[in-house]
C-alpha cells in the first residue's frame, strides 16, 4: 500500500478537487463505454479500474466538505 500523505485544504479547495475529479471520472466512464462498444476488454478493465479509484478518492474528499 502506498504511504499516506497529509494535506491541509480549505473546504473550497477540497470542493475544487472534487469538481475536477468529477470531470476526470466522466472521461474514464465514457472511455470505458467506448472500449466496451469496440470490444476492447483490456481497455474496459483499465478505464473501469481508473474510474473506481477516482470514485474512492472523490468519496474521501466529499466526506470532508459535507
Amino acid at each position: 500500500m502506498a504511504k499516506p500523505i497529509q494535506l491541509t485544504l480549505t473546504p473550497d479547495e477540497a470542493e475544487i478537487i472534487v469538481d475536477a475529479l468529477d470531470t476526470d471520472l466522466e472521461g474514464y466512464v465514457d472511455a470505458a463505454a467506448d472500449a466496451r462498444a469496440n470490444g476492447n476488454r483490456a481497455d474496459v478493465a483499465t478505464f473501469t479500474e481508473a474510474a473506481d479509484r477516482i470514485r474512492a478518492v472523490r468519496a474521501k474528499l466529499q466526506k470532508l466538505v459535507e
